[in-house]
């Protein structure tokens, strides 16, 4: 794989896109910048891997506009050595961005064809995700508690065992709603039962489905 003079500067433009649409963790920009997103793109699309936009991926899926990627891990308040949920896993783009920042990611992708492909690279990049196939839904409570956990696809309701996966002080980040826009929201775990919501602003998302697909 090569990452070229070219790309490194339509990169770093992105960047400054990006920036100037309001994203202040420069933590977040750096990593971002650091990460090859064409290496994460179907080849068909890798002339507009540095548009600010989303892009299909394989089993009618998506690699999420760059601002977006960037205003949900800017929403993680993110911390190195964190213990990271990501569902959903996907291409493996946001999984790398916070492998990047110095957390310990933990991924779940439903399909098994994205499974595999995520894992492959991810590996071949040097980056150490622990990678899972099963459903989203469920979480992973074998190795809970979580300090954060993102959702990369929506959800018509913030899903409880996933809730009950963070530690007290952790945060969930999950856009909700059904078809068309959603609300990014967070969820903060305040105590063993009490969370506090927040919402922030529009987006639109892949729905988060059950089970598997192989």
């Amino acid at each position: 794989m090569i990452d070229s003079f070219k790309e490194k500067g339509l990169r770093k433009k992105l960047i400054e896109e990006i920036r100037n649409k309001g994203i202040v963790n420069e933590k977040v920009l750096f990593a971002m910048n650091n990460i090859p997103r064409h290496y994460f793109m179907d080849s068909s699309f890798v002339e507009y891997a540095y548009k600010d936009r989303a892009f299909p991926i394989a089993g009618g899926q998506t690699i999420s506009q760059p601002y977006t990627v960037a205003f949900q891990t800017q929403l993680l308040n993110l911390k190195p050595g964190e213990k990271i949920l990501e569902i959903g896993t996907g291409s493996g783009y946001k999984a790398a961005i916070l492998a990047e920042m110095g957390a310990i990611v933990y991924s779940v992708e439903r399909q098994r064809e994205l499974y595999l492909s995520a894992k492959a690279l991810l590996h071949e990049l040097n980056y150490n995700i622990r990678l899972f196939y099963c459903d989203g839904y469920e979480g992973l409570p074998t190795y809970a508690p979580f300090d954060k956990i993102l959702v990369t696809a929506a959800s018509p309701v913030v899903p409880e065992k996933l809730k009950h996966q963070m530690k007290t002080g952790g945060r969930l980040v999950v856009p909700l709603g059904g078809k068309g826009t959603q609300v990014m929201t967070t969820v903060d775990r305040i105590s063993d039962s009490e969370y506090e919501i927040s919402e922030h602003g529009y987006f639109s998302f892949v729905p988060l489905l059950k089970g598997t697909v192989k």
